[in-house]
């Protein structure tokens, strides 16, 4: 089975925590399945950001990207957090190969229109799967900063759950499993829901329920599933343990994302 795994939060922070998902990602691997990883890194870059002296701003849960936070953008995440990910998975025996988006033009990207100007950010218009499957050949995980390459040469700045989904989208995916700092999506009661169609999610946005990060998580889990992707989860990433597990056994942890 093909299986992309978008990996953020404190899963990239807390040390012990991205141990215990590099090694369920890597027993994925082990098991004969192919996987793709996408990472994120808003922490590291925002921290980056504030030692420079320059605030960031965001919009739907979306970062205002200028050419500035852009450059900082591509040495934290396709540099330090991309690098450290690579390592962990060679500590746990995976090879891994760290890219971005722009490498071997794999995801081009344009710029995402919306009502405010959000600058050097984009979504992801092409992307081609040669170099994942040569990577899979070789028994190895390709691992993705979430930058991409517009074509007009410039790198744009692509929040990480929708370029997983795009991801998922490319190689045609069965399972698409954002690891996140939260147990799952709540509904209007706080309790999360095991299970989301795709409908409910209009009304979960209209009625404030889900608000900033989980704005375009939602969008892209929504897309992903009306574009062939045969499974979406959002999964806690204290949880990661489970992973290997995910399409052989009865889990409890997270929300199923459904068409219907």
């Amino acid at each position: 089975m093909r299986f992309v795994v978008k990996l953020g939060g404190a899963g990239l922070v807390d040390p012990a925590l991205m141990q215990q998902s590099v090694k369920a990602i890597a027993r994925l691997a082990e098991s004969g399945h192919q996987v793709a990883v996408v990472h994120g890194g808003g922490v590291q870059l925002t921290r980056t950001l504030e030692q420079m002296g320059h605030a960031s701003e965001f919009k739907d849960g979306l970062r205002v990207t200028d050419a500035t936070t852009r450059d900082v953008a591509l040495m934290v995440f396709a540099g330090g957090v991309n690098k450290r990910l690579v390592a962990a998975f060679a500590q746990a025996g995976q090879p891994a190969m760290g890219m971005c988006g722009g490498d071997g033009m794999q995801f081009r990207a344009r710029k995402k229109r919306m009502e405010q100007d959000l600058g050097f950010v984009g979504e992801i218009a092409a992307h081609d799967a040669r170099w994942m499957e040569a990577i899979w050949s070789l028994q190895g995980i390709p691992v993705f900063a979430p930058v991409a390459l517009g074509f007009d040469g410039e790198y744009y700045n692509v929040n990480a759950d929708e370029m997983a989904a795009a991801c998922a989208r490319c190689v045609k995916a069965d399972a698409l499993v954002y690891l996140t700092d939260v147990p799952g999506v709540r509904g209007a009661d706080g309790t999360v829901m095991r299970w989301l169609s795709i409908d409910q999610i209009a009304e979960l946005t209209r009625t404030a329920v889900v608000s900033g990060g989980m704005l375009p998580k939602l969008g892209a889990c929504r897309e992903a599933l009306l574009h062939g992707v045969k499974r979406v989860r959002i999964l806690p990433a204290t949880a990661a343990a489970v992973l290997p597990e995910l399409c052989s056994a009865r889990i409890a942890e997270g929300t199923e994302v459904m068409v219907a």
